[in-house]
């Protein structure tokens, strides 16, 4: 009998110390609704989108700075100002999981597309206003 007994005991001893221990190893594998989620993924359409146009403006400023077409303060203040557009659009999708909504997307763009036309002003190639009929073509802008 106490072969018995001691059985049981080892055995309810084991439930008792392996119970814990399989809940905390479930509630780590299964998460509620209500659990934190993982780390925001900012893969989005939107965000891929934006965040490659404000690299190809980058790109033109960097260029326009090496054709001595802006100075250094310029490119720099066009950098800054395209490196803030990337910035909000990581905010927006990092506290709407991942997404940017579409009133805030065209915000950022009609942003980004002001520095890209300031840009095309400053060196040159921006769209031209007048039909030369008073003396000359002016930048718009």
């Amino acid at each position: 009998m106490r072969a018995s007994t001691s059985l049981k005991t080892a055995t309810l001893a084991a439930a008792l110390i392996a119970a814990p221990l399989a809940g905390a190893y479930a509630a780590g594998h299964h998460k509620g609704l209500l659990d934190a989620t993982a780390p925001t993924d900012f893969t989005g359409p939107r965000v891929t989108s934006l965040v490659e146009q404000v690299q190809g403006v980058d790109q033109g400023i960097s260029d326009a700075r090496e054709a001595n077409n802006i100075s250094a303060s310029e490119a720099r203040q066009l950098h800054m100002r395209a490196a803030h557009i990337s910035q909000a659009a990581q905010h927006v999708a990092a506290s709407d999981h991942g997404r940017i909504p579409s009133p805030q997307y065209h915000d950022l763009l009609r942003r980004l597309d002001n520095i890209d036309q300031k840009l095309m002003n400053d060196t040159g190639s921006g769209f031209m206003l007048g039909d030369g009929s008073d003396g000359g073509n002016y930048p718009n802008g």
